[in-house]
């Protein structure tokens, strides 16, 4: 399965194999079948582009490798790295920047690693130093179009983090306006601006924890 998050709703990409036979579609989630014909997935591109008002649209195929070849063909990929960062007390690093909250990520600069670029990012967008990076702890992708229309898809990787209690900083030149810990719980229960996928890097981080 490849779930991709279009302006804050899944695509959803699967094999025909994975989908249950009783499957049916109704007003929020649109199944469809993709049979090699681009313009099927112009079209559910250009309905999640338009409009928050489904919950899913999931496309299947027979020919999955096709299917998500053909989806990626459509966009520039810009590749991104960043982290969940835990302090001892289980509290994790959460910023807020352009009216909504998020965790420290950014792209990768040309011949750098995921690893060393989700590092790097951490500490340039919260004044973070001494971090211990820990493993691969997801990776999610979302869409928007750049400053010339073209549309592009970014994944991110995620790594687990952990940090001991250090001043923090935010960085201004990048619109983040307040770098803080908070308890991971009480940051996805309380009412609050947050985009989707980091809301799945919160839940994962969460599940750690709990592990």
């Amino acid at each position: 399965m490849y779930k991709i998050s279009i302006n804050e709703t899944p695509l959803i990409l699967r094999d025909l194999a994975e989908i249950p036979q009783d499957f049916e579609s109704d007003e929020k989630n649109l199944f469809l079948e993709y049979t090699g014909k681009n313009k099927l997935l112009l079209q559910a591109i250009d309905m999640l582009e338009k409009s928050q008002n489904r919950s899913s649209i999931t496309l299947y195929s027979s020919n999955y490798p096709q299917l998500v070849q053909d989806f990626n063909k459509l966009y520039k990929v810009v590749e991104a790295a960043g982290g969940i960062v835990f302090n001892p007390k289980g509290e994790i690093l959460v910023m807020y920047r352009r009216g909504s909250w998020d965790l420290p990520k950014g792209k990768i600069d040309k011949g750098e690693t995921k690893e060393i670029a989700a590092v790097r990012e951490v500490q340039e967008e919260t004044g973070l130093q001494q971090i211990e990076r820990g493993p691969l702890l997801l990776t999610t992708f979302h869409t928007y179009k750049n400053r010339k229309g073209k549309r592009v898809l970014k994944p991110t990787y995620w790594y687990q983090m952990t940090a001991t209690q250090q001043d923090l900083q935010p960085q201004v030149e990048e619109d983040i306006e307040l770098v803080q810990w908070m308890d991971p719980i009480t940051f996805i229960e309380t009412k609050r601006p947050i985009y989707n996928t980091i809301w799945e890097v919160v839940v994962a981080g969460i599940e750690i924890i709990e592990n």
